[in-house]
């Protein structure tokens, strides 16, 4: 998308709109689907995941700036650290080692 410094915020407004959207759709599964609980907790978590990633491009501006692999490398080293400080972290609560 372009970038636009002056006007009305067109990519934000959309952004909003489709986490609005993805929201509404978590909403509707957990409480309007008789899935499995496995099933309903795997679709509010995916559409959670692309809610994240949708937000991290149109609010935060992930695609823009002087070199985009650098903000791809970042975000997955704190994808990392989050993985291992949970991980770690339950871990440590069940076995207590």
């Amino acid at each position: 998308m372009a970038k636009n410094t002056k006007g009305f915020p067109v990519t934000h407004v959309l952004g909003f709109i489709m986490s609005l959207v993805l929201t509404f759709a978590a909403l509707g599964v957990a409480l309007k689907t008789s899935l499995p609980f496995k099933t309903i907790l795997w679709i509010i978590g995916s559409l959670a995941v692309i809610q994240a990633g949708l937000q991290l491009f149109m609010f935060m501006h992930m695609n823009e700036g002087e070199d985009g692999k650098s903000n791809l490398v970042n975000i997955g080293y704190a994808f990392f650290i989050a993985v291992v400080t949970v991980g770690g972290s339950i871990w440590v609560m069940s076995f207590g080692m």
